[in-house]
């Protein structure tokens, strides 16, 4: 991607006057140091971005005929006739929401099974064929009244891909004809979801979309974030592990972004697209639906807690998916580990010690007598830009400064454990920034615990894997039996002799569709190349030309 110089902003006049202020702390601003500056602007989000990433948690829930499986393949096969949830409960699942601290349920309404869990018009492939309700039964509906009384948004998912109907990963189907058909069936599904059950937080088109859906979204949406698909407001982190990278940038460039499948690798601070990453990841981690043998994969409130430090904690929202079981209500150890671990956020981080807001190179902030101190939030004034680029924090003991820490991105939050000491005093001095920093909160905590163990750890890379050979400068590699997960991965082809200038004339099918929009190239690196697998089939290839050698070898590795 195009990187871009840093930039010079002015701070926005009175600014500080509308940030919120902490009578436990006092402020002392120092003037902005001479940053080098150049002229082109920052990306900024919207104030629909804006409320969104202040949402933080959300909750996913994914519930479908895929329920139903009881060991057997997954597919579509499982009937309607099946589909019976008869203790279905959408309070229990809005009340589990709040205990965990979301602030908005994702609701998957159509997987990529095809069955829809609204009455739609569009299918017989749905909850109108089903005994629940005698046919009339309406998980969005009722969603929609348990949100509302518990305060809570709502967001929905709408798979593009359709097995039911045979369109693949991102709804593209194999005639144009068949396309067409699709088309005018998703449009359709699409506009009763957002025409019928209020406001809407967030809309999930997962692996984006070929079908145009950008002027429904204006017309009956236009403050919802999208994820993925060219009209995305928001982008999939890259993985469903739980981790955003450090730093996880808010700006992408807007040609990286055009296509709706950017994510974390694309991020770029100097982007000139606001686009802020999602962490979606299963308390059932890896499986996203119930099955009768997954109980022993919830997550402990530990992995929890690692998983929210490594993704609120590094500036991204988190989408934490609890599915129900086939009576339809979510299974108690989901519940109560949900709820041990928003217990324990709120314990941690409910009540600082003292916080303020500032702008400037340095913020110190005073506190009222020597205190222990484990951890640092810091947040920026995002309204105008991802100023900061790297920093240091220092605390006060018997009136020296002593390092605490450092960083580099800042974005939305950044909760950085440190010491722990016993300080009167902290401060933030900003070493490098795009323009003046403007800090919406610093705060420190005594959490009285230690932190996650891998709080600061990078992403985690799986080592490569052989997956080939390729000769007479042509590459033909199967991916299926390497690709076991929705992530993204790497593809490096590694000559026997020569040097590879440039692979070229490349084609990715997945499950019998073309899929060019998931691929990207690595700038600097013309030997390898990025695969965004967003959800998984039964079958995938890639193929292409290689300039500059003749044969060699395939790796494939997990990012």
């Amino acid at each position: 991607m195009d990187r871009r110089t840093l930039l010079s902003l002015s701070a926005k006049a009175g600014l500080l006057s509308a940030l919120p202020s902490f009578g436990t702390s006092v402020l002392f601003a120092h003037p902005l140091p001479a940053f080098a500056h150049e002229g082109v602007a920052l990306a900024h989000p919207t104030p629909d971005q804006v409320r969104w990433e202040d949402l933080e948690i959300g909750m996913f829930v994914h519930f479908s005929n895929e329920t139903y499986l009881n060991g057997r393949p997954h597919d579509f096969s499982v009937p309607p006739s099946e589909v019976n949830p008869v203790d279905l409960d959408t309070d229990q699942w809005a009340r589990t929401a709040v205990a965990l601290g979301a602030k908005y349920i994702v609701f998957v309404a159509k997987h990529q099974y095809g069955f829809c869990s609204w009455q739609t018009e569009t299918t017989d492939f749905s909850l109108k064929s089903s005994p629940w309700k005698n046919g009339k039964g309406d998980i969005m509906q009722m969603l929609r009244a348990s949100c509302d009384k518990y305060q809570l948004g709502l967001g929905v998912y709408l798979s593009p891909r359709d097995d039911h109907f045979g369109a693949a990963t991102g709804g593209i189907c194999k005639t144009p004809e068949e396309q067409a058909k699709y088309n005018a069936i998703y449009r359709a599904q699409l506009t009763e979801l957002v025409t019928r059950y209020g406001p809407l937080v967030e809309i999930w088109f997962d692996g984006a979309t070929a079908t145009p859906v950008g002027d429904i979204l204006s017309k009956y949406q236009p403050h919802a974030s999208i994820f993925q698909g060219p009209a995305a407001t928001i982008r999939w982190v890259g993985n469903e592990d739980g981790f955003a990278p450090y730093p996880c940038w808010n700006g992408v460039d807007r040609e990286a972004s055009a296509a709706g499948t950017a994510t974390a690798l694309d991020s770029d601070p100097n982007g000139n697209r606001w686009l802020p990453s999602e962490v979606d990841v299963s308390i059932r981690r890896p499986d996203w639906f119930w099955t009768p043998d997954n109980e022993n994969k919830v997550l402990s409130v530990d992995q929890l807690l690692s998983i929210y430090y490594r993704s609120v904690g590094r500036g991204a929202q988190l989408l934490l998916n609890i599915p129900p079981n086939p009576s339809g209500l979510l299974a108690a150890p989901d519940v109560a580990a949900a709820t041990a671990f928003g217990a324990e956020i709120k314990r941690r981080f409910a009540s600082p010690i003292a916080a303020t807001s500032g702008k400037g190179a340095q913020v110190t902030l005073k506190l009222a007598s020597s205190t222990r101190i484990d951890t640092v939030i810091l947040q920026e004034a995002i309204e105008d830009g991802e100023r900061v680029r790297a920093y240091t924090l220092e605390g006060r003991v018997n009136g020296s400064w002593t390092p605490l820490g450092e960083g580099s991105a800042i974005g939305h939050k950044r909760i950085q454990p440190v010491g722990p000491a016993v300080v009167d005093a902290v401060r933030i001095t900003v070493t490098k920034a795009a323009a003046a920093p403007v800090l919406r909160t610093l705060a420190v905590y005594d959490t009285g615990v230690a932190p996650p163990s891998d709080w600061s750890a990078a992403s985690a890379l799986w080592s490569h894997n052989l997956i080939g050979d390729w000769k007479d400068g042509r590459f033909s590699l199967d991916l299926h039996k390497y690709v076991n997960e929705a992530a993204q991965y790497q593809l490096r082809l590694v000559p026997a002799e020569g040097t590879i200038t440039e692979i070229k004339d490349i084609s990715l099918i997945l499950d019998g569709a073309s899929q060019p929009k998931l691929l990207k190239h690595v700038p600097g690196h013309p030997d390898e190349l990025i695969i965004d697998v967003t959800g998984l089939g039964d079958t995938g290839t890639i193929s292409g030309t290689v300039i500059g050698a003749t044969r060699g070898q395939a790796l494939l590795q997990k990012l």
